[in-house]
């Protein structure tokens, strides 16, 4: 199949990377965060522009240019994650801008990402009635990264739509490419990382914070800080936290299976939001090579 695929909000190019391993190249991309496509465009041929997808009606108009066959895309997630507000704000309505996009533009795929308690907001109900209303037949699933190839227990909801094709038409797929085991974060490093237990910042101390490396890492958040010196050790802590140290930031974007050699931009607080924000590259490459692997079947 001969791709023309955009990428909207597209952040430092997580799930980008991830199609373009699985073989399906990306054409182009989008986002309103300017150190991002910074950083986007220090790692792929084809570059990233600046676009408010907010204003349905022009960015229509400039993507219409690339008759796009595939649109990926994760809308922004933190009025609907569990680290945001829980409450549907602005960014929600970016959810609706996707569908809007993907309704005018009429690609033959969507691949639409976000956390996993998107799928009851009534921003992302709006949008799969304006998929339906368009001829999409619809699999939905969770997926945990750690059962997709990345050492990471991040749970991530996606929503894939192909024209005319019955809905769950991909979950056969997606279900029988997981993993039965969870990657933990030794399995993926290997040798590359020498210590045994590492701090990861807690959304608050009644949550433990010291964890091994034989389990998956918990989610990387945008956030990145040291062992706070008044740090009460939490009863599941797996070690003494006087006795370990946080992730480097390079560290951390391997767990988000980024390569070694990624390039990355800015001042250390942008850089560590970027890591936190992206889709998992094996994440994406997940997605992107059961789409190939349903193409070839059918």
């Amino acid at each position: 199949m001969r791709w023309s695929v955009i990428d909207l909000f597209c952040g430092v190019g997580g799930l980008s990377l991830g199609f373009e391993r699985a073989g399906i190249p990306i054409s182009a991309a989008f986002d309103n965060w300017q150190e991002a496509i910074t950083v986007y465009n220090e790692n792929f041929k084809h570059k990233a522009e600046m676009l408010d997808l907010s204003e349905t009606e022009e960015a229509i108009r400039r993507l219409s240019q690339y008759a796009p066959n595939l649109i990926i895309g994760g809308p922004p997630c933190q009025d609907f994650s569990h680290a945001g507000k829980r409450k549907e704000g602005e960014r929600a309505n970016l959810t609706r801008s996707f569908s809007q996009i993907v309704a005018n533009l009429k690609p033959e795929w969507f691949v639409m990402e976000n956390v996993d308690r998107a799928q009851k907001s009534k921003a992302f109900q709006e949008a799969e009635e304006i998929f339906r209303e368009n001829g999409y037949g619809i699999t939905k699933i969770v997926l945990d990264a750690s059962l997709c190839g990345a050492p990471q227990k991040r749970k991530r909801f996606f929503c894939i739509g192909h024209k005319n094709d019955c809905d769950d038409f991909l979950a056969f797929s997606l279900l029988s490419n997981m993993n039965k085991q969870p990657m933990t974060v030794k399995q993926y490093f290997k040798d590359d990382i020498k210590i045994e237990h590492y701090y990861r910042h807690p959304r608050n101390y009644t949550r433990r914070a010291v964890f091994s490396v034989n389990e998956p890492a918990p989610t990387i958040r945008g956030v990145n800080r040291p062992v706070p010196p008044n740090y009460n050790r939490h009863p599941g802590d797996t070690e003494n936290p006087a006795k370990v140290r946080s992730l480097t930031t390079s560290e951390r974007a391997q767990i988000q299976t980024f390569p070694k050699d990624f390039i990355w931009k800015g001042s250390k607080t942008s850089v560590e939001q970027m890591i936190g924000n992206a889709v998992p590259v094996q994440l994406g490459y997940f997605v992107a090579y059961c789409i190939q692997e349903y193409i070839q079947k059918n």
